[in-house]
């Protein structure tokens, strides 16, 4: 039983969709989910309120080291498994359910932007952006990682990882997203950012490394 081939596609498939697909690179996102007896890859695109709306799962068997998405036959009534034996056949797969869940929801979308729009020209006279004191300050960063799960607890509490480069410093940056939901169904998210130099990562990882015995795992 191995993970390599898994961390392998992990690890290429976000840039391999957002090369070959403008509006996956604007909208879509992936996070990966290794704690499983089968690990997956959950394709998703996150909504305005910070829901997440998912349109694939692909899934992995560690023994017979293979990719396969399952899929829901309406004649037979029952769910089959599609074999993806490489990198291409799964960025196709995942590429066409995105095109296909696009599809879906357009009229929706159409609706929506009208709506929006609507909204937009009634309120056009009521904010005035010199009355902001707030500035918000932006950094670009290249994410080199999809989120990774670090903990997951009964659909209520997940924490999960993702690397990044700065690319005006070459920093790293190591976010962290907490999603809470609450007992009125509402998603709380929280995103903290740490960013470190070169210098600081082997530190910072030999640190870690020489205390894990200590650590307690989360409840």
């Amino acid at each position: 039983m191995s993970l390599e081939w898994f961390d392998r596609v992990s690890g290429e498939l976000q840039d391999h969709l957002k090369s070959i697909c403008e509006k996956y690179d604007r909208n879509g996102s992936m996070i990966v989910e290794r704690g499983s007896k089968h690990p997956r890859i959950e394709f998703y695109t996150e909504l305005e309120d910070d829901e997440r709306d998912y349109f694939s799962s692909l899934f992995f068997d560690p023994y017979n080291e293979e990719f396969y998405m399952e899929s829901f036959d309406p004649d037979l009534g029952q769910i089959s498994k599609v074999i993806l034996s490489d990198i291409e056949d799964i960025v196709d797969a995942v590429h066409e359910s995105f095109h296909n869940y696009l599809e879906a929801d357009d009229d929706d979308d159409d609706y929506d932007y009208a709506y929006e729009m609507d909204m937009d020209d009634d309120n056009d006279d009521l904010h005035d952006p010199e009355s902001d004191d707030s500035e918000i300050y932006e950094i670009d960063v290249d994410w080199e990682t999809p989120e990774v799960t670090a903990y997951i607890q009964d659909n209520e509490v997940e924490v999960s990882y993702q690397f990044g480069i700065v690319q005006e410093t070459g920093d790293g940056v190591l976010k962290r997203i907490n999603r809470i939901r609450t007992a009125d169904d509402d998603l709380i998210k929280d995103e903290t950012n740490f960013i470190f130099s070169k210098e600081e990562a082997s530190t910072i990882i030999a640190m870690i490394a020489s205390h894990m015995d200590s650590l307690s795992e989360m409840e």
